[in-house]
């Protein structure tokens, strides 16, 4: 077995048993890329799959992902090690690999990223008798550094949308596309893989309800505000049929050529809109996600509701948009408290 047959292996274990986004597919796939090419600079590497397209037809062939296992195999002698490079790291390879990057400037987050992946993949590598001990475990990087994420004000998302509203009043189909997503993205704070990923029957125009799909399939229901309504409404009326091929499918939004719009074309949007408004911050669609979940919480929300408006597994990881508005607070409290 080759480094090329074990990570194909690797890859259906993150599609079909985990349920892993295509994001985290490809940035795993490509930091074990970077593992092999730095263990041995000279060996002919296989090339990184080409994931640019989902491959859904692959989580199509089951009923539900998340439930698809596979029996752990026996070490066997011709397999382990075998011809994989990757079989064959040890610790000390590991270690000098995240230093080699540490040296190099690479932030935080792309080291404590590319230990994850290496940590997944020795698990799974164990786990499917491929090695027989898991030169990962002892493996440990800095914590990241978490900085507050950058986010609008309420006066600059509404001015924002304001103005895609405006680009899409001689009803070109870009345009009236484009504010549907914008004012889906602030209402609801979905994150652009579920954007893109939205069907014309996900959203419920007349309940104001959204079903998205996020993160290992996991679906629920979010509630959509009156002027996304609208917008969405607008799109489906006079600029989605204007687009629309015969083999679109169902996708709720297209691209310039009748298929499901992809997530560049979703940022492309999101920053055009921010350009349109001088001084304000260049804001990717994740950035419109932090907005919306902090002016929901400025606004008196509960952090479980928000939770679950969001997505998160965690409650942790919803708490970070309490210490952007506490930060806002303090700001506030500088600039108006006479003895601050």
């Amino acid at each position: 077995m080759g480094d090329a047959e074990v990570l194909a292996a690797f890859e259906r274990h993150l599609r079909v048993e985990s349920g892993r986004s295509e994001h985290t597919v490809r940035a795993y796939l490509g930091d074990l890329h970077a593992l092999l090419a730095f263990v041995s600079p000279d060996a002919a590497i296989p090339a990184a799959p080409d994931l640019a397209a989902p491959d859904s037809h692959i989580l199509a062939l089951v009923d539900n992902p998340a439930e698809v296992s596979f029996p752990r195999a026996e070490p066997d002698s011709d397999m382990v090690g075998g011809g994989a490079l990757l079989l064959r790291v040890e610790l000390s390879d590991l270690r000098d690999w995240l230093g080699d990057m540490a040296r190099a400037n690479r932030s935080r987050s792309t080291i404590g990223r590319r230990a994850a992946s290496a940590r997944t993949f020795f698990a799974w590598a164990v786990r499917v008798g491929l090695v027989e001990r898991d030169p990962a475990l002892r493996l440990s990087t800095a914590r990241p550094r978490h900085t507050l994420p950058a986010i609008l004000t309420a006066g600059q998302a509404s001015d924002t949308l304001d103005a895609a509203a405006v680009a899409s009043d001689d009803g070109d189909p870009v345009a009236l596309r484009d504010h549907a997503m914008l004012e889906l993205l602030y209402a609801s704070g979905i994150r652009v893989a579920e954007l893109t990923g939205l069907d014309v029957d996900d959203v419920d125009c007349g309940a104001a309800l959204a079903r998205v799909f996020g993160k290992r399939a996991r679906e629920r229901v979010v509630p959509v505000g009156a002027p996304a309504v609208r917008a969405v409404v607008d799109w489906l009326r006079e600029g989605r049929p204007r687009l629309a091929r015969p083999d679109s499918g169902p996708a709720l939004f297209l691209g310039a050529r009748g298929h499901r719009i992809g997530q560049r074309q979703v940022r492309e949007a999101v920053h055009r809109a921010m350009d349109r408004i001088p001084g304000q911050p260049d804001l990717a669609p994740h950035g419109l996600r932090h907005t919306a979940a902090t002016h929901i919480l400025d606004g008196g929300a509960d952090l479980r509701m928000v939770q679950e408006l969001l997505g998160h597994r965690s409650l942790a990881t919803t708490q970070l948009y309490t210490h952007v508005s506490i930060e806002r607070l303090k700001e506030s409290y500088a600039r108006a408290h006479p003895r601050a």
